[in-house]
Protein backbone atom coordinates (compact mmCIF):
# COMPACT_ATOMS: atom_id res chain seq x y z
CA UNK A 1 0.00 0.00 0.00
CA UNK A 2 1.23 3.46 -0.89
CA UNK A 3 1.11 5.94 1.99
CA UNK A 4 1.05 9.73 2.02
CA UNK A 5 2.79 12.06 2.11
CA UNK A 6 4.18 11.76 -1.41
CA UNK A 7 6.72 14.20 -2.82
CA UNK A 8 7.15 15.02 -6.53
CA UNK A 9 9.37 12.02 -7.14
CA UNK A 10 6.81 9.65 -5.61
CA UNK A 11 4.02 11.32 -7.62
CA UNK A 12 6.06 10.88 -10.81
CA UNK A 13 6.41 7.18 -9.98
CA UNK A 14 2.60 6.89 -10.21
CA UNK A 15 1.52 9.26 -13.00
CA UNK A 16 3.16 10.23 -16.31
CA UNK A 17 2.89 14.03 -15.88
CA UNK A 18 6.17 15.96 -15.82
CA UNK A 19 7.23 19.59 -15.53
CA UNK A 20 6.06 21.96 -16.72
CA UNK A 21 2.72 20.12 -16.63
CA UNK A 22 3.01 18.35 -13.29
CA UNK A 23 0.74 20.71 -11.38
CA UNK A 24 0.81 19.19 -7.87
CA UNK A 25 3.79 19.40 -5.52
CA UNK A 26 2.82 16.84 -2.89
CA UNK A 27 0.07 14.42 -1.90
CA UNK A 28 -0.81 14.87 1.76
CA UNK A 29 -3.62 12.32 2.06
CA UNK A 30 -4.11 9.13 0.08
CA UNK A 31 -6.52 6.24 0.29
CA UNK A 32 -5.99 4.35 -3.00
CA UNK A 33 -9.16 4.17 -5.08
CA UNK A 34 -11.09 6.18 -2.50
CA UNK A 35 -9.63 9.63 -1.85
CA UNK A 36 -6.58 11.83 -2.37
CA UNK A 37 -5.59 15.33 -1.34
CA UNK A 38 -2.74 17.08 -3.14
CA UNK A 39 -1.24 20.55 -2.81
CA UNK A 40 0.58 23.08 -4.93
CA UNK A 41 2.15 26.33 -3.79
CA UNK A 42 1.60 28.98 -6.46
CA UNK A 43 4.84 30.96 -6.62
CA UNK A 44 4.00 33.36 -9.43
CA UNK A 45 6.72 31.82 -11.60
CA UNK A 46 4.37 29.31 -13.25
CA UNK A 47 4.53 29.46 -17.05
CA UNK A 48 0.82 30.20 -17.50
CA UNK A 49 0.81 33.24 -15.19
CA UNK A 50 3.01 35.31 -17.51
CA UNK A 51 0.05 35.80 -19.80
CA UNK A 52 -2.93 35.30 -17.44
CA UNK A 53 -2.89 38.24 -16.79
CA UNK A 54 0.17 40.55 -17.04
CA UNK A 55 0.25 42.71 -13.92
CA UNK A 56 -2.74 40.87 -12.42
CA UNK A 57 -1.86 37.15 -12.33
CA UNK A 58 -4.77 34.78 -11.71
CA UNK A 59 -4.50 30.99 -11.91
CA UNK A 60 -6.67 29.86 -14.85
CA UNK A 61 -9.67 27.69 -14.04
CA UNK A 62 -8.44 24.99 -16.41
CA UNK A 63 -5.26 24.70 -14.32
CA UNK A 64 -7.35 24.18 -11.19
CA UNK A 65 -9.35 21.46 -12.97
CA UNK A 66 -6.18 19.77 -14.22
CA UNK A 67 -4.64 19.89 -10.74
CA UNK A 68 -7.76 18.17 -9.37
CA UNK A 69 -7.53 15.61 -12.17
CA UNK A 70 -3.90 14.89 -11.28
CA UNK A 71 -4.90 14.30 -7.65
CA UNK A 72 -7.61 11.92 -8.93
CA UNK A 73 -5.09 10.12 -11.11
CA UNK A 74 -2.72 9.61 -8.17
CA UNK A 75 -5.66 8.18 -6.20
CA UNK A 76 -6.46 5.75 -9.03
CA UNK A 77 -2.90 4.76 -9.95
CA UNK A 78 -2.20 3.94 -6.30
CA UNK A 79 -4.65 1.05 -6.67
CA UNK A 80 -2.70 -2.21 -7.06
CA UNK A 81 -4.46 -3.28 -10.28
CA UNK A 82 -3.61 -0.04 -12.14
CA UNK A 83 -0.02 0.70 -11.18
CA UNK A 84 1.81 3.11 -13.47
CA UNK A 85 -1.15 3.83 -15.69
CA UNK A 86 -2.83 6.69 -17.38
CA UNK A 87 -5.80 8.85 -16.45
CA UNK A 88 -7.76 10.47 -19.26
CA UNK A 89 -10.60 13.00 -19.15
CA UNK A 90 -13.95 11.63 -20.31
CA UNK A 91 -15.94 14.66 -19.18
CA UNK A 92 -16.37 17.47 -16.72
CA UNK A 93 -19.73 18.11 -15.06
CA UNK A 94 -21.06 21.02 -13.10
CA UNK A 95 -17.67 22.64 -12.52
CA UNK A 96 -18.08 25.92 -10.66
CA UNK A 97 -15.45 28.53 -9.91
CA UNK A 98 -15.98 30.47 -6.71
CA UNK A 99 -12.71 32.19 -5.77
CA UNK A 100 -9.70 33.55 -7.60
CA UNK A 101 -6.38 31.83 -6.93
CA UNK A 102 -3.28 34.02 -7.04
CA UNK A 103 0.49 33.77 -6.52
CA UNK A 104 1.28 33.08 -2.87
CA UNK A 105 -1.79 30.87 -2.43
CA UNK A 106 -1.48 27.19 -1.56
CA UNK A 107 -3.99 25.19 -3.55
CA UNK A 108 -5.41 22.06 -1.98
CA UNK A 109 -6.92 19.62 -4.48
CA UNK A 110 -9.32 16.98 -3.20
CA UNK A 111 -10.53 14.00 -5.24
CA UNK A 112 -13.11 11.50 -3.97
CA UNK A 113 -14.08 8.45 -6.03
CA UNK A 114 -17.84 8.44 -6.37
CA UNK A 115 -18.13 5.50 -8.78
CA UNK A 116 -15.60 3.19 -10.44
CA UNK A 117 -16.33 0.36 -12.84
CA UNK A 118 -14.12 -1.29 -15.46
CA UNK A 119 -11.77 1.68 -15.67
CA UNK A 120 -14.47 4.34 -15.91
CA UNK A 121 -14.75 6.69 -12.96
CA UNK A 122 -16.83 9.51 -11.61
CA UNK A 123 -14.77 11.64 -9.22
CA UNK A 124 -15.95 14.55 -7.06
CA UNK A 125 -13.26 17.23 -6.95
CA UNK A 126 -12.61 20.46 -5.09
CA UNK A 127 -9.87 23.04 -5.23
CA UNK A 128 -9.47 25.05 -2.05
CA UNK A 129 -7.34 27.87 -0.70
CA UNK A 130 -7.41 27.58 3.06
CA UNK A 131 -11.03 26.80 3.92
CA UNK A 132 -12.40 28.62 0.87
CA UNK A 133 -13.60 26.65 -2.14
CA UNK A 134 -12.03 27.96 -5.34
CA UNK A 135 -13.61 25.38 -7.67
CA UNK A 136 -15.71 22.25 -7.38
CA UNK A 137 -17.40 19.77 -9.64
CA UNK A 138 -17.24 16.28 -11.05
CA UNK A 139 -14.67 14.75 -13.36
CA UNK A 140 -15.45 11.73 -15.51
CA UNK A 141 -12.30 9.77 -16.25
CA UNK A 142 -10.91 6.65 -17.80
CA UNK A 143 -8.12 5.07 -15.78
CA UNK A 144 -5.99 2.56 -17.68
CA UNK A 145 -3.18 0.27 -16.61
CA UNK A 146 -0.06 0.30 -18.81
Amino acid sequence: MIAAPLDKRAIEALIPHRDPFLLIDRVVELEPGVRAVAEHTFTGEEWYLKGHFPGEPIVPGVILVESCAQAATVMAMAMPDLGKGLGLFAGIEEMRFKRMVRPGDVGRFEAVMEKYRRGFARVKVRALVGDEVAAEGTILAIFQAR
